[in-house]
This record gives C-alpha cells, structure tokens and sequence, in this order.
C-alpha cells in the first residue's frame, strides 16, 4: 500500500495550529529551508504485531509541514491524538504481511527568536483548551509538592512571568547536568528528580523541568518533541545532525509570554554544549555564554518539531500510555501476548531515520 496524503487545514481535529498531514503551499521567503525526513520501520520477528511511527502537524510561522506519504504491506492508516493533536501513523500486521512501514515528510523551517527587548506586540492570551493544557499536569510533570516548592524558591523576588520564566531557566542551566548514561532522550520524571537531588538527565528530562516548574507558578508552557535534521550553522558540533538522525531525536521547550507568545526556549541544549562541544566545556566559556544567552528566545531550526503531546495513549496499543510520542514505537505478539518493543534500540527493533535537505 502507498499512500499520498493531501488533508486541508478544514479538516484539523484539534488546535488551529495543527494542521495535519497537508499539501500547503507556502512563499519561499528568506531563511526558509526545506527538507525530507524518511522513517522506515521493520518489526524483528513476524506474527500479529503494531507499529506507531511519528509524524509532524505542528505548523506555525518557523515550520511548515508540506506532505506525508506512507507505504506498508500491512493495514496503515495516518491518525491524530485527540488531545494535543500528534500525528501517528498506525501500521497493523496480522503475520500474512512483511512487518515493514515507511513513511516520508518534507517540510520547510526557519530560524525562530522572540525579540523580548521589543516592545510586546503579539497574542495576550490563549484559548481556553490551549492554556488548560499549557497549564496542566500529567503523569511525569507534576505541578504540585516539590516541583511548586523549588519553582516557588527558584522565582522568590521575580514580578513578571517572564523574570520568573527567566529565573527558571537560568536555575537549571546552573543546577543540572547532562548525564551521557541516560538512554536516550531521559524519562522526564521531573518529582523523582527533585527528591532525589539527582538533577542529570538529557533533553526529555531537563527541559521537562523547565515546563513543570513554569506551570506549577502559573506560566503556560510545553515540551516540543521533535528530531535534528541538520548541522548547526552557529559553530556548535554538538547541536546538529544530517543524514543518518536515527538517533538524533531532541525535544525542546517554550513558554507563553503575554504580548508576545509562544518564547522558544532551550536549557537542556546549553548543558550538552557544556558536557559535548571541545571535549567539554567551563560554564564561563565564551561558547557556552553564547549558547546560554541565544537558547533563551530562540531557536535554530536545524530540527524538526513533531508534536506537543504527553501520555500519549497509541491507536490500538494495549500496553497503555506513553509520556511522550518522539521515536517509533511496536508490539509484537509473544505466546499470544502483545509485548513491547524496546523503541530505544533501533538495531534491534530495525528502524532507521534518514532526513535531505532539498535545495532546488
């Protein structure tokens, strides 16, 4: 089966900035760059078995996604988590078929900054479903007990939401670390961090702390699940990857900033900055200033945004949620039981990710 999908933006099931799966015609305009990602994906063994694989539907004014086809010998169909509007596509195999689905989206970025020393000239406020969810709780982001005590501490003086945003993420560029042991992206279990005092972790854990302590003081703020699909032009080796990303996967943060929106932000990069780039660097390293003060307001869009979702629960997936959609997942029928596939380990599960930058 091929598939070539066409949605209009009428069609969106959720919020106005998800548009799904769309065939868009947008101006070239400087700065914008487009690219095609190719996920493909092979179950290890054959039997009854499921495959749930990502797709972008965020759209906004720095990522437009154009197209998304999709091949597979079994029964695949494009989906959207009626919460945070995540695109899925669903691959169903009965053991007939070759357990393989590949599906491919191009789409177009450009690099993102909130001038915040500008005078505020954007949105003041959400909608209602968007801020509850920009504002809410889920599994692994409390926003209660130890997460409001530290967000409490860390923004104790600070007036305005963006001083205490601001507050937030300097504490952990200060307090964290990047912990190169944590597979890949990190759990994201913010509370467990806390009581533990054990502040390492990666990009899924750190940023994540950023938006539970913003909420729990009442800032509207998201993770970004996405993956890197090119080289950093600003000098950082450790902020990019081209070609084979298979393993490239990155989320990131924003919060919303009365009068001027949705500000992109970025704590868990400058701790790899710090842990990666040159063999590793001092925080007062000119490199890592740089870093610190550029990730907070902006991003580079050598990656691409996925979806906002958290515990996500997949199409026909008995084994129950996730907390987050950024790599393929599978079941697998053993002994008459679905079991899950380790989505951390693309070797054995046999998915690769290749993205191509297109330049005429």
């Amino acid at each position: 089966m091929d598939r070539r999908v066409f949605l209009k933006t009428s069609a969106i099931a959720s919020a106005a900035s998800l548009a799904p799966f769309g065939a868009f015609a947008w101006a070239a305009d400087d700065g914008w760059r487009t690219f095609e990602i190719v996920t493909r994906a092979e179950l290890p063994v054959a039997g009854p078995a499921g495959v749930w694989l990502p797709v972008p539907t965020v759209n906004t004014d720095y990522q437009k996604v154009l197209e998304t086809t999709f091949k597979s010998d079994g029964k695949a169909q494009l989906m959207q988590d009626p919460k945070y509007g995540a695109g899925i596509l669903v691959a169903e195999f009965s053991g007939a078929e070759k357990p393989v689905v590949e599906v491919t989206t191009r789409f177009m970025t450009r690099d993102r900054a909130v001038d915040l020393s500008a005078a505020p000239s954007g949105p003041t406020q959400l909608d209602a479903a968007e801020r509850k969810r920009a504002l809410g709780a889920t599994d692994l982001l409390p926003t209660d007990g130890i997460v409001l005590q530290t967000a409490q501490e860390v923004t104790k003086g600070a007036k305005t939401d963006l001083d205490k945003a601001r507050a937030i993420y300097e504490w952990i560029v200060d307090n964290t670390y990047r912990d190169a042991k944590v597979r890949g992206c990190g759990v994201g279990d913010i509370k467990s961090m806390l009581e533990s005092k054990n502040l390492g972790g990666k990009c899924g854990d750190l940023n994540a702390l950023f938006v539970g302590m913003a909420r729990s003081v009442g800032i509207p703020a998201r993770d970004v699940y996405g993956i890197r699909v090119a080289d950093s032009k600003l000098g950082y080796k450790s902020l990019g990857k081209s070609g084979d990303i298979t393993k490239a996967q990155h989320c990131r943060a924003e919060f919303f900033l009365a009068g001027y929106g949705w500000v992109p932000v970025d704590p868990a990069d400058v701790r790899k900055v710090v842990l990666e780039e040159g063999g590793g660097l001092p925080l007062t390293d000119d490199k890592v200033v740089a870093a610190r003060k550029r990730l907070f307001g902006s991003w580079e869009m050598n990656w691409l945004a996925y979806n906002y979702a958290a515990d996500v629960q997949l199409p026909g997936d008995t084994k129950g949620k996730i907390g987050f959609f950024m790599y393929p997942n599978a079941t697998v029928t053993e002994a008459g039981k679905a079991v899950r596939v380790d989505s951390l380990d693309p070797d054995n599960f046999k998915y690769k990710i290749t993205v191509r930058e297109i330049t005429s």
